[in-house]
């Protein structure tokens, strides 16, 4: 017996709980809305301080990366279109949605772009 899709509140509920958690990584790293990242200027080291900041940009780049891909998958939700491929138009598999509750592609199409 194959599993019951989830519903369309419980797929929002993920997505903001998911959405939430993104939000809160970026503050923690001192970037996005409300956070404060302040390295000591006067650190020895300053090509330390270089690096940390390299590798907290490229960390929070991915959180934002993904953060839109939830905001997009939300929109979806409102405007019906979600559960859809963006490339060829099928249904996304119920299982990848489960795993990914953010996919744009389906399987096949996914597979195809790598």
């Amino acid at each position: 017996m194959a599993p019951m899709p989830e519903s369309p509140s419980t797929t929002r509920g993920r997505l903001m709980d998911e959405r939430g958690r993104l939000v809160d990584q970026l503050r923690q790293l001192g970037v996005g809305e409300g956070a404060d990242l302040a390295f000591d200027e006067n650190f020895a080291d300053s090509s330390q301080v270089t690096a940390e900041r390299s590798e907290i940009e490229a960390v929070a780049g991915t959180l934002r990366d993904t953060l839109q891909e939830i905001d997009e998958a939300l929109a979806k939700l409102d405007d019906g279109t979600y559960g859809r491929c963006e490339h060829c138009g099928k249904a996304i598999a119920e299982a990848r949605l489960e795993a990914m509750p953010s996919a744009r592609l389906c399987i096949n199409c996914a597979s195809s772009r790598r």
